[in-house]
């Protein structure tokens, strides 16, 4: 036990060095002149601002309450296995609201037969785009032979891209969610090849989590934090293909960074912090792709989305499956704490409906002025 106890420790100490520079600059961020996007860029401007696909999380009651917040981010679904595709609820699984798009639906996989046949049910459910995971790391995707190891056999994924290309409308795009490298095939040279191969099998959209993937001692939430980030890679695979879309993911949480990002790369997806914060997707647009964002409160937005509450209750959807996405809608507000134990102590009830929301909307007022004084700042600036 003290032997796996010092193992991992040692592996933590490997992981954190920084990998060999590509660029001169502070922690591979500044590349010179030549390596910045030109103005009018725009074949990719449709990712300029992703949100992450989140298991868990990215289900279609929030993707609509995001959507509330931005018109302009594209969505992505949580990973959907093959299998549960095949052989599951497909419209538990698939079904969506036509306010989603644009909207893609993530993949997990490597059977080419059964990708080709998912991707033909996909179809019917009138996605944007499907995106392949090449870049989860945990046990369970590692089992099902996809997520992060399948950057160990590019030809295999090749074969995938290819076939799903083949098999899905000329309208649907194709991407690819990956790491920077896995393990101890980890180096721009790998990372570089790897991105072509596929690019040349038909994917034209390339998501990179700006870390490698650490396939065993570490936990997913581990390797979101542990490995260092290297955005200069990311940079890098740009301007060595300056024809597909590369878009940034991981450790982006400062709004004022974003336009620096954009400077290099087409677009930004943001993961863990838009679901800690999603009235900081507002900022996050704005950042993103520039002109008017029309300033909303907290309050108003919970207001706009109790009517899709009310319809999906009228469904059977139980309520906690929707408020549970509400509760950090107030983050760092006062009143916070009192939004979140009023939604979670009452949402549970088997009959619980809109109206435990607007209960909880009187909870987060100000004391000193009474219940129905909601404590709302304007998201219009970046913090």
């Amino acid at each position: 036990a003290v032997y796996r106890v010092l193992h991992k420790e040692e592996q933590r100490r490997n992981v954190r060095k920084r990998p060999p520079a590509l660029r001169v600059g502070a922690n591979n961020f500044e590349m010179g002149s030549n390596d910045m996007l030109t103005p009018g860029d725009d074949k990719f401007s449709a990712w300029r601002l992703c949100i992450a696909p989140m298991m868990k999380r990215t289900d279609r009651h929030f993707r609509y309450l995001v959507r509330l917040i931005s018109s302009r981010a594209r969505l992505y679904t949580e990973m959907i296995t093959t299998g549960a595709i095949l052989y599951g609820d497909r419209d538990r699984l698939l079904a969506h609201d036509p306010i989603e798009h644009p909207l893609a639906v993530q993949l997990g996989g490597s059977d080419i037969g059964d990708l080709t046949a998912a991707a033909g049910i996909v179809a019917a459910y009138d996605y944007d785009e499907i995106n392949l995971n090449c870049g989860c790391p945990s046990d369970r995707v590692q089992s099902g032979r996809f997520g992060a190891c399948l950057m160990a056999q590019p030809a295999l994924v090749a074969d995938c891209v290819k076939a799903l290309r083949d098999s899905m409308p000329a309208s649907t795009s194709l991407s690819v969610k990956l790491r920077l490298g896995i393990d101890d095939l980890y180096n721009y040279a790998y990372f570089r090849d790897f991105v072509g191969e596929l690019a040349d099998a038909g994917c034209r959209v390339f998501h990179v989590h700006a870390r490698k993937a650490c396939l065993s001692g570490f936990s997913p939430a581990e390797n979101r934090e542990i490995p260092p980030l290297n955005y200069g890679w990311v940079y890098h695979l740009k301007r060595d293909f300056p024809d597909i879309g590369v878009i940034l993911n991981g450790g982006i949480i400062r709004p004022e960074t974003i336009r620096r990002h954009l400077s290099r790369v087409d677009g930004i997806m943001i993961g863990r912090h838009a679901y800690a914060d999603p009235l900081a997707v507002m900022t996050y647009d704005r950042m993103a792709y520039g002109g008017p964002v029309y300033p909303t409160t907290r309050s108003e937005i919970v207001r706009r989305y109790l009517p899709y509450i009310e319809r999906e209750r009228s469904r059977g959807v139980p309520l906690k499956r929707m408020s549970r996405h509400l509760l950090n809608l107030f983050q760092g507000q006062v009143g916070a704490k009192r939004w979140r134990r009023h939604l979670t102590h009452y949402a549970a009830a088997e009959n619980a409906g809109a109206e435990i929301v607007r209960a909880a909307l009187a909870c987060v007022g100000n004391p000193n002025a009474g219940p129905a004084r909601v404590i709302d700042d304007y998201y219009g600036t970046a913090h």
